[in-house]
């Protein structure tokens, strides 16, 4: 975690838009914490566990089974 100013993000703007792709970025203001610079790179396994959060009875799916049937057909 690297944590910055907003005069500091305003100077290397670019230096760290590439230290995005890698780790998240905190931007403070007068010591606060008030914005985070993150990586545009879909999280593919976070997106999932959001999903799969939002039916707390579960799911009635065997997701290794799925997988396995949708990579069959291809």
């Amino acid at each position: 975690m690297t944590q910055i100013s907003i005069s500091e993000l305003k100077t290397n703007t670019g230096k760290y838009v590439t230290m995005a792709n890698d780790q998240d970025i905190f931007i403070t203001k007068n010591g606060k914490i008030v914005a985070k610079l993150v990586t545009a790179k879909v999280d593919k396994k976070a997106t999932l566990d959001h999903l799969l959060g939002l039916f707390p009875q579960g799911l009635d799916v065997d997701l290794e089974q799925e997988r396995e049937e949708r990579l069959s057909k291809k």
